[in-house]
This record gives structure tokens, C-alpha cells and sequence, in this order.
């Protein structure tokens, strides 16, 4: 039992790990940096291998319960952020409450991240190492800025995952292709998920004006997915525009689904009498063929806050609430 306890507490110092179990054969496969990695991969492996089995299957058992908040799943998690002004403007300690908010998540895509100058691709590397820190290895891409109109329209995009749920396939691109029909061309990744190819296309469309030209965007960029025949499509951002316009009719008829109908995902500039939702513009539009949805959440950061931490919040977070999907392999 003295022995048992030694390695329940040199488990505890694993930041992330899993157990593989094939029939009475056990490999420990580490997936993060240990505080004392050296000293105690050397110690364990060595305590591993003159266990006898039946206390082997004992110490699994410990260790299953010691960590039934893992949750080995199978699940993915996808969270679309527009994260305002993403940039050189974040301090450590905003980076710290954005990664802590997601940090349970397994993929992120971010929209509004500064192109106009290196603080952008810059404040990205920073939520990737506090995201490290947290738990996980972590990796990210982003985008060159898009070709837009003009620079202070321009941004970039970001996508950051665990590498640990999803390997990436290729090298993710601006859809350039589209960029005579857009502001603010998409950013396509593809993913392998458990043997599955998934596809991410993250966007952020131009606002609303007098022409309705943010429509046009939503039916170009719909044609071209359309046009691709993708396995499992995932359609991520901050559209501007209610998933309930006809604009997004064609996708809706071919089989595409969504996540937000009525919820409200952006912020008022004021609280009153609780009541600090605005619209809901975010969304996430997916046809999964060989994988399944699963849920979907909000990440609503502002819930049980007092009206004057409203305006503060905004600031340290976005004026977006982060949105989930959840999926499965069928």
C-alpha cells in the first residue's frame, strides 16, 4: 500500500496523461511536460515494470478514479470566438481569463485577431503558451490578413487546437478565391479526428449597409462550399446576419444545419436591469457525413454578473460570447 501510494502521488504530479489497456498489457502515454519530468518518468518506469499484474490492474483502478475528471472521450469540442480587437492591447491577465474560459475545449477558431501590425499573430502565440500551461499541448496557425478594401478593415484569423484530439492535414489557407466576392476572405483547415477528415472554415463577415452586401457574402461563400462536396464541413464565425435570412437558404436545403436560432451571442454596450444580450450573429453551420453532432453551449461569461461589471467584461473578453459544437464519431 506504501508502494501504491508513492506512485498515486507521482501520477498526481502528470499535468495530462491517458491509459491505453490491451487485454493485460499497459502503456502510460504521456502527453504533457511533468513538473519533474525526468526524475519521475525514470522512477515510474521502473516502478511499472517490477509491478506484479495483479497489482497493476489495482493501481489502474486508482488511477481511474483519480482522474475521472479527464474524461476520456471520444467528443470534440469546437468553440467559435470573435474575440474584439485581438492584439497587442491584451495584457497577460486577459489572456489569462480568455484561455482559462476555453481551456476545456479542443479546438478554437478566432475571428477579429489585429492585422495591422505583429500584435496580432503575437497575442495568438500568447493564448497558445497560456493555454500550454494550463494543461495541454496546444498548437495554433494564422492567417496572412485578408485582402480587404482597406487595412482597417483587414484582419486576420486564427485557429488554435490540441494536438492531443486532432492532427492537422495540409497547410490551412485564405480562400482566396473568394476574396473579389468578400471583405474578408475565409480560413480553411482540415483535421483528421479519429480517422475522419474535417474541414474548418472560419469567417467573419463585413457589417451591415445600405447595399445588404454582407447577404452576397453568405450566398458566394455558401456556393463555394457547396461547390467542394467537403466529408464533414464545419462553417464557423461571426456572420452579422441572422441564420434565419434567406441568404443561407441553399446551404440550409443541401443538408447543412446550425447551432444558434434565437439565442443572442453579442453584448450591449450597457447592462439594464439584467438584460445585456444584443443578437445573435455568431454561429456555427456544419454536415457531418461520417461523424455526429452531439450539443452545443454558450459561453456565457457575463451569467450572474452584476449590470456594472458589464462594460468591463466587454473589454477583458470580447464583445462576443464564445459559441460550441459538440461531435462524436457515429
Amino acid at each position: 500500500m506504501i508502494f501504491l501510494r508513492k506512485i498515486n502521488q507521482i501520477f498526481k504530479q502528470c499535468f495530462y496523461y491517458q491509459f491505453l489497456i490491451y487485454e493485460d498489457f499497459i502503456s502510460c502515454v504521456f502527453f504533457k511536460k511533468l513538473n519533474k519530468s525526468h526524475a519521475i518518468i525514470k522512477e515510474l518506469t521502473c516502478s511499472l515494470l517490477f509491478l506484479p499484474l495483479h497489482k497493476l490492474k489495482y493501481l489502474l483502478l486508482l488511477i481511474l478514479i483519480n482522474t475521472s475528471w479527464l474524461g476520456f472521450s471520444q467528443n470534440l469540442t469546437i468553440v467559435s470566438w470573435n474575440i474584439r480587437d485581438f492584439g497587442k492591447s491584451r495584457d497577460d491577465s486577459e489572456i489569462y481569463l480568455i484561455a482559462n474560459l476555453v481551456k476545456d475545449v479542443d479546438v478554437i477558431a478566432i475571428q477579429e485577431v489585429v492585422a495591422k501590425d505583429p500584435g496580432g499573430a503575437q497575442a495568438v502565440a500568447r493564448l497558445a503558451e497560456q493555454l500550454d500551461r494550463m494543461g495541454a499541448d496546444w498548437d495554433y496557425s494564422i492567417s496572412d490578413p485578408t485582402n480587404s478594401p482597406s487595412p482597417y478593415i483587414s484582419e486576420r484569423y486564427a485557429y488554435l487546437w490540441k494536438t492531443a484530439k486532432v492532427k492537422k492535414l495540409g497547410e490551412a489557407r485564405l480562400i482566396n478565391e473568394l476574396d473579389q466576392s468578400v471583405y474578408r476572405e475565409p480560413y480553411l483547415i482540415t483535421f483528421l479526428y479519429q480517422g475522419k477528415k474535417l474541414t474548418l472554415i472560419n469567417y467573419h463577415s463585413r457589417t451591415h449597409d445600405s447595399n445588404s452586401s454582407e447577404y452576397l457574402e453568405i450566398e458566394s461563400i455558401s456556393n463555394w462550399i457547396l461547390s467542394k462536396n467537403f466529408e464533414n464541413c464545419i462553417w464557423a464565425g461571426d456572420f452579422n446576419l441572422d441564420i434565419r435570412h434567406l441568404s443561407y437558404s441553399k446551404l440550409l436545403n443541401s443538408g447543412f444545419n446550425y447551432i444558434i436560432e434565437s439565442e443572442s451571442t453579442t453584448l450591449k454596450n450597457f447592462c439594464k436591469d439584467g438584460d445585456y444580450l444584443s443578437f445573435g450573429e455568431d454561429n456555427i453551420i456544419y454536415r457531418l457525413s461520417d461523424l455526429r453532432f452531439s450539443h452545443k453551449k454558450i459561453f456565457d461569461f457575463i451569467a450572474g454578473r452584476p449590470c456594472e461589471e458589464v462594460k468591463d467584461l466587454r473589454v477583458s473578453f470580447s464583445d462576443h460570447l464564445p459559441i460550441a459544437l459538440n461531435i462524436t464519431i457515429n
